[in-house]
């Protein structure tokens, strides 16, 4: 273990987004900063950018890009003029190219942590009391500090009748280490996590099937585009069964028996890989000593106010543990930042969490920024619509990536941009200039008279603003 400070002004529990980016403003702030978590992942070189970075969304997103590719090359290169025969992959080196590129962003994270002088430690740590500290591993030590902030995130949920062995029932870290395809595949759960895992592994030939308890597919988004993500989804082979209640898995053959009921009867599938991907809850089981009297709710969820304050004295909690916003790597690192500033005393407005954008690494993308038509037709405010289809759009025609739409939702009165819906390749970029005009208020004349380059897959925001239309309040 490094040698550690008597005091710290800031020590930051967890080392995901939100830690990581308190850990480093904090210290470029000129606050002295220790960073403690215990992830590993088997590499204890692998603890300084958390579960995110290395078994989530960004890995994730490196190994689709693999699967992607090679999908691309099979069908569509041959359009180009480039002829390929006898294609192939290695499974084992598409899970090692995404290895290499985790370990470089965590090296980044390393070095950043160095040039602005952060302790950090690779143990469990658990809050006392205000003001102090136990590092619980590798050797029991206390240590105190002015502020002290918790983002220890979230762990997957655990579900009784499907037992994780990661051998045959996988989480989402063994199902993103796969080296070899499975040829039939489950997975409990259609939501992000879900459909991202899906899209990587029926890309690579699985025959995947998707279990999910919602009646309605990807329910929180704008259903017209959820609708568009089930036709696509399906028509690349995804097998979608919702309204499904699983009641038990067996292995049986060196195979999982998944048997489930929906509204039809009961049902029983065969599958090589059952993967659990159902939901995750905060981190916050051993998070502070029970003397500590930290607020949770009954979920696990640590009460803050609007300032990610808790109930006790110059003590934080940020990410997955509170219930300000979703859980999303990007609403971390943006409250990391914010209480960084907090703790050194700088005043800022309040995060803005009605222009937050979420992501599905599918492919194509699925992205949106706040409110959807079926939320706002609940109250009954009068609504206008701008549809544009990339299948109009000539930079996705270029790229052989016109499936998808963009949906635009402003108010009748001000013409203010409400919400914004998009699938399409490259939905995480084109929401981009969508949340920074929520961000400002913007309204659709706005984006209109905003000059975008040609050929662009962005101009689409534009063509979707000049075609709107007024709906009817319901």
């Amino acid at each position: 273990m490094i040698k550690l400070k008597n005091k710290y002004d800031v020590i930051v529990i967890g080392s995901g987004p939100s830690g990581c980016a308190c850990a480093i403003r904090s210290a470029q702030l000129g606050l002295k900063t220790l960073c403690i978590d215990n992830l590993s992942l088997g590499n204890s070189k692998k603890a300084a950018s958390g579960i995110f970075t290395n078994a989530g969304c960004l890995a994730t997103v490196t190994l689709l890009e693999s699967a992607t590719l090679y999908e691309s090359v099979v069908n569509n290169i041959n359009s180009h003029g480039i002829n390929v025969e006898n294609v192939s992959f290695d499974a084992r080196k598409m899970v090692q190219r995404k290895e290499t590129i985790l370990n470089l962003v965590n090296l980044q994270t390393a070095k950043q942590f160095n040039d602005y002088k952060i302790d950090f430690v690779n143990a469990s740590a658990k809050l006392l009391k205000p003001h102090v500290v136990e590092i619980i591993s590798p050797a029991s030590k206390t240590i105190t500090s002015e502020a002290i902030v918790l983002a220890t995130e979230s762990n997957p949920i655990s579900i009784p009748c499907a037992v994780v062995d990661n051998e045959f029932i996988l989480d989402a870290t063994a199902a993103l280490n796969l080296v070899e395809v499975p040829k039939r595949l489950a997975i409990l759960g259609a939501g992000v996590a879900g459909l991202e895992l899906a899209g990587i592994w029926n890309r690579l030939g699985a025959e995947t099937i998707l279990l999910d308890a919602q009646e309605i597919f990807l329910s929180l988004a704008d259903h017209q585009i959820s609708r568009e993500a089930y036709k696509i989804f399906t028509e690349q082979g995804l097998e979608l069964r919702l309204g499904t209640r699983v009641i038990s898995t067996k292995i049986i053959n060196k195979k999982v028996l998944v048997e489930y009921q929906d509204s039809e009867g009961s049902h029983a599938i065969r599958v090589d890989k059952l993967i659990v991907a159902s939901g995750r809850k905060p981190n916050s089981d051993n998070i502070a000593a029970p003397e500590a009297n930290l607020l949770l709710d009954e979920n696990g969820y640590v009460h803050v106010n609007e300032k990610y304050r808790t109930n006790l004295p110059n003590v934080y909690a940020i990410g997955d543990l509170t219930l300000l916003g979703p859980m999303l790597a990007h609403k971390g690192l943006a409250e990391g930042y914010f209480v960084a500033e907090q703790i050194e005393g700088i005043k800022n407005l309040p995060i803005n969490y009605g222009a937050m954008p979420n992501i599905i690494y599918t492919e194509p993308e699925i992205a949106w920024v706040v409110q959807t038509e079926q939320s706002i037709k609940s109250i009954g405010d009068p609504i206008k619509i701008g549809l544009f289809s990339l299948s109009m759009n000539p930079k996705a025609i270029s790229r052989n990536k016109s499936k998808g739409i963009i949906k635009i939702i402003s108010c009748v009165e001000t013409d203010e941009i409400l919400g914004v819906h998009i699938i399409a390749s490259d939905a995480s970029e084109l929401i981009a200039e969508a949340t920074l005009a929520m961000e400002f208020s913007a309204n659709n004349e706005d984006i209109i008279r905003t000059i975008h380059s040609y050929p662009s897959f962005v101009e689409a925001i534009r063509d979707a603003c000049r075609s709107i239309e007024k709906l009817k309040t319901v």
